[in-house]
């Protein structure tokens, strides 16, 4: 088996992946452009907010006190 069986193959391949097109959701691209999914982020950080306590301060480096 020579190159000729390899090259073959990866021309069906190459052919496959360039005529090949996918369902695409418009909607939820819409949704992901417009900021829709930044707003599910704000209600996950809002969801933790819940676990941090604050009256604590962090400082950076060694200035770290409770």
């Amino acid at each position: 088996m020579g190159r000729g069986r390899q090259k073959a193959k990866h021309t069906k391949v190459a052919r496959e992946l360039k005529y090949f097109s996918p369902n695409t959701d418009y909607n939820a691209l819409e949704r992901e452009l417009t900021g829709s999914v930044h707003d599910e982020y704000e209600e996950e950080v809002a969801k933790w907010s819940d676990y941090t306590d604050d009256g604590d301060t962090f400082l950076a480096g060694d200035e770290r006190r409770a």
